[in-house]
């Protein structure tokens, strides 16, 4: 399949961004450029009636040629462009739209506050692993909100208030922060009474400045912001005291210097909308606007959803690494799933983590791919830092841990060490790595069909019409679980 690239822009009141997607297969893709302009196109706007100025304008439009530079340097197939709250709401749009198309042949499309919701709902619902929750896009002129359940986005609303608008309309003006609170209030106040959800994902800048500065608050591991999920209540006096702190000590808050600006007036309105919708937990998004524009384009032919049982990370990371390995796969599938049969109840094996070992499965060639050298190792670095989409911090470290095991079962003590909190104990790890590695071994050396197994008295038998000679030597090098005898 030809690797189609697809660029999208999103130009927001407080930055402009760049993305570009390059498409593996049919449902494979993944994130090959990210460009971000801090344009503050909206720089001025809301003291003057919304209407643009040219200190924005001009920086807006330095960007977006900037931009097609880079798009052509990717040869990219495919240009969306849209624009939310800034231009939305300025009565000379126009002029500005007409320049850049005209200039720099790019057309720019206006969504509305509502489509913004939706697109960032899509990008939440399907590259997040919850399928009840409200997505919350905070951005410089507006906050967007999808209502998610079983999955599908139902409900979307729009909120008129957003960093820039409530940074120049009082931050800027040293007004006391209880008025912005109130103006806030009253907005938020319009939410439809269907909007509540235990699980609130933030998207946006500030959403992802305040998940950084909490992970380096409390030394964090794995440093990926997407999927980063924390309590609101452990954390809401540190959140407060941001509100509060002068722009001089936000550095102290483990605040990145170039979110300074904004990011006390996002974590106002923050605060005050997941207070709303009763959120006691915060799930921090990488994906937002940009990824629903495109997702909208990949799954419009499946009602905006992947089907079932197809995860795009999966996807690309196979068609990248092991292209024609899913007949390999099924015949561990089959493997693992009789020795699960067999073991899970005489050694009390938890079933809950039958998802992450069907995972492991599918990638456990992809290190040899790669190189033959040190493969389990390569398996497992790419399966912690590309399995973005659909999986909880919790399921990428299992993931790659199990792929670690190898063919030996044996768990990596730094690996474990460092992500001991993400990890089930330490009974589950040793037995998930013993299927997972007999496993690989036995589809290695002998064919499923070939196979049979017999479990009597705490010994596992396995017999075949092949010779298994190094099937029984690469066993003898497994830790096995305690208790167990394997018989060749």
């Amino acid at each position: 399949m030809t690797h189609h690239k697809t660029a999208v822009i999103d130009i927001g009141s407080n930055s402009a961004r760049l993305v570009i997607f390059e498409q593996s297969s049919r449902f494979g893709y993944r994130l090959i450029c990210e460009q971000k302009s801090k344009v503050r196109i909206g720089e001025g706007a809301y003291n003057k009636g919304g209407n643009l100025q040219p200190i924005g304008t001009n920086r807006a439009f330095n960007a977006l040629q900037a931009f097609q530079k880079i798009i052509k340097q990717y040869n990219t197939d495919k240009i969306i462009c849209v624009a939310t709250s800034a231009l939305r709401d300025a009565p000379n749009r126009d002029d500005f739209i007409s320049i850049v198309k005209t200039k720099l042949g790019l057309e720019i499309v206006v969504i509305s506050g509502l489509e913004e919701a939706r697109y960032g709902g899509i990008a939440a619902s399907n590259l997040l692993s919850y399928n009840d929750c409200i997505s919350i896009d905070i951005g410089g002129g507006s906050s967007d909100l999808a209502l998610i359940r079983g999955g599908i986005v139902i409900e979307t609303f729009s909120l008129d208030i957003g960093t820039v608008r409530i940074k120049e309309l009082f931050f800027d003006k040293n007004i006391d922060t209880k008025h912005a609170t109130k103006y806030i209030k009253e907005i938020i106040d319009t939410l439809p009474q269907s909007f509540k959800s235990d699980i609130a994902i933030g998207i946006g800048g500030t959403a992802r400045t305040l998940a950084s500065a909490i992970m380096k608050k409390n030394d964090y591991v794995p440093n990926k912001i997407h999927g980063f999920n924390f309590k609101l209540q452990n954390n809401l006096k540190y959140l407060r005291s941001i509100i509060t702190s002068s722009i001089e000590n936000l550095n102290s808050h483990e605040i990145k210097a170039d979110r300074f600006d904004t990011i006390r007036e996002g974590t106002l309105i923050f605060l005050e909308i997941v207070n709303k919708i009763k959120a006691k937990e915060i799930t921090a998004s990488g994906v937002g606007v940009r990824e629903g524009v495109y997702l909208s384009h990949l799954l419009r032919e499946t009602n905006l959803k992947f089907p079932q049982n197809v995860n795009p990370s999966v996807k690309n990371i196979l068609d990248r690494f092991d292209m024609n390995g899913q007949d390999a796969y099924l015949e561990r599938s089959k493997i693992a799933t009789r020795l699960f049969n067999i073991l899970y109840k005489e050694f009390n094996i938890d079933d809950g983590y039958l998802f992450e070992l069907d995972i492991a499965l599918k990638l456990a060639r992809i290190g040899k791919n790669l190189t033959i050298y040190k493969s389990a190792k390569h398996s497992a670095y790419i399966a912690l830092h590309e399995l973005n989409y659909g999986f909880t911090h919790s399921q990428m470290a299992l993931v790659s841990i199990l792929l670690e095991a190898n063919s030996r079962a044996k768990i990596n003590k730094d690996s474990y060490i460092k992500y001991k909190e993400l990890l089930p104990n330490k009974e589950v790890l040793k037995s998930y790595s013993f299927i997972y590695s007999l496993t690989t071994s036995i589809a290695s050396y002998a064919k499923n069909d070939e196979i049979e197994f017999d479990f009597c008295d705490s010994i596992l038998s396995i017999a075949s019409k092949e010779s298994l000679y190094l099937l029984k030597e690469a066993i003898s090098e497994i830790k096995t679980l305690k208790g167990l005898t394997i018989k060749i």
